[in-house]
């Protein structure tokens, strides 16, 4: 999905200005209101969503408005990280302007529920508790609530793939079905490099835009992240500790490019100076888009572990929609949202307009899912990307505290490609930074 990408790089932005203007602003004990709301089932509502799913969303108005006679549809393009602010603000307002219909990343959801608990409708209220299996592992602990009720549907989940140079690693006569670990991938490293030229991964190592994304991938794939599932701290974790080793190890080797400045790593791949990428489901896409001259080059194979023997399936995002609780027509609103994500053909539609990899599970069936990609030299790569959401993923637990976290991780890791320091060192000091900032308590 290509508004991930720079999505990904401009999230880091947004999550401090967006907490500097909401989140701080309204404490622990939120605001939010369900008092103006009303339960309408008929008239118009807005969506508020950014780019290329916007103009996915479009797509169902059409059979949804047929199908419900009475009620219209406005998909509004907010922007990102435009719509960030604008749910923030609203919500710490009290909801006032908000749409109908919201559609929130993981990286803000939690954050929203537990700052503004009142501010998000109670979807139990109106059916969403029997879709509990519909949707990928991992992602219903999201749109739970403290009072248990439940918030949100999933739309979109990313599950992680290692895309790689297919020409490259035959040229350095590595077998990628051999790299079951990155410590595999970094014995394999300099036999690429001697072959191509191409270093194996990019980052920013400055940290210039919080280039934290490989780090959480080997973090997830061990099970972890900066909090674990009661909100405690765990950026010193061994998970994380291990996770920010390996990175180290990539640099330390000479396989980690520098990709800091606007555009760097899109032109070292266009030059074939990468020879693999971590990233998620949306990529699939993306490649084939920007990259038509390497055409058959790429592969997607499952992402090696993090360590021998570990976990090699990680969900990297997702994305939900919901209803605010300051609408008037809320009933209608859910009807949007079941309408578009409860029916393969409609979020199918979705996927095939705007790249977003749907996570109701019945879509998987459709035959596009089990093609073969010209791009990936005929691979079936959405298949690849289904299979490991098969494989379980654990839920991610951002908090309300995800943007600080993420600062004191990228300081962390800048300091260890760039100084030298000792990654468990780092990330301690990281971790007490982050309890003492949130007033969080350290996991054991």
């Amino acid at each position: 999905m290509s508004h991930h990408l720079s999505r990904r790089h401009l999230l880091q932005l947004a999550t401090a200005s967006a907490a500097g203007l909401g989140l701080a602003a309204c404490g622990s004990g939120g605001s939010g209101g369900t008092a103006s709301g009303a339960d309408g089932d008929s008239g118009k509502i807005t969506v508020w969503s950014w780019t290329s799913a916007a103009e996915a969303l479009r797509g169902v108005v059409p059979s949804f408005e047929r199908a419900n006679p009475g009620i219209t549809v406005e998909i509004q393009d907010v922007g990102e990280p435009a719509i960030w602010d604008k749910i923030t603000v609203g919500l710490a307002s009290g909801g006032k302007g908000l749409a109908d219909v919201l559609h929130i990343g993981v990286d803000y959801l939690p954050g929203y529920l537990d700052k503004f608990p009142e501010g998000i409708a109670d979807l139990s209220r109106l059916g969403a508790d029997k879709y509990k299996d519909a949707f990928a592992d991992g992602l219903w602990p999201t749109v739970i609530g403290k009072d248990r009720a439940v918030h949100a549907l999933p739309w979109e989940v990313n599950p992680l793939g290692l895309f790689y140079r297919h020409d490259f690693f035959e040229k350095a006569d590595v077998d990628p079905a051999s790299l079951t670990s990155w410590d595999d991938l970094i014995a394999a490293g300099p036999k690429i490099r001697a072959a191509t030229g191409a270093q194996l991964i990019g980052l920013d190592k400055p940290g210039t835009t919080q280039d934290m994304d490989f780090f959480q991938n080997l973090m997830q794939l061990q099970g972890a992240f900066y909090f674990d599932h009661e909100g405690k701290v765990t950026l010193a974790s061994p998970e994380a500790v291990k996770a920010l080793t390996v990175i180290k190890r990539l640099n330390d080797g000479g396989l980690l490019a520098d990709t800091a400045g606007q555009g760097t790593w899109k032109r070292l791949i266009s030059q074939g100076k990468l020879a693999t990428a971590s990233e998620a489901a949306w990529a699939v896409g993306y490649m084939a888009e920007k990259f038509p001259a390497q055409s058959g080059k790429w592969r997607v194979m499952q992402p090696p572990a993090a360590v021998p023997g570990g976990g090699r399936s990680a969900i990297v995002n997702s994305t939900y929609l919901t209803v605010s609780a300051t609408s008037k027509r809320r009933k209608a609103a859910w009807r949007f949202i079941e309408h578009a994500l409860t029916k393969p053909a409609e979020i199918n539609r979705m996927y095939t307009s705007g790249s977003v990899f749907p996570a109701l599970k019945a879509a998987y069936a459709d035959p596009m899912f089990q093609a073969p990609h010209p791009f990936y030299g005929g691979q079936r790569v959405l298949k690849s990307l289904v299979d490991s959401l098969s494989s379980g993923s654990e839920a991610t637990n951002f908090t309300s505290d995800y943007s600080r976290a993420l600062k004191l991780a990228s300081d962390a890791q800048s300091q260890v490609l760039l100084k030298g320091a000792d990654p468990a060192g780092a990330l301690q000091a990281a971790a007490a930074q982050l309890a003492q900032q949130t007033g969080r308590q350290q996991a054991a």
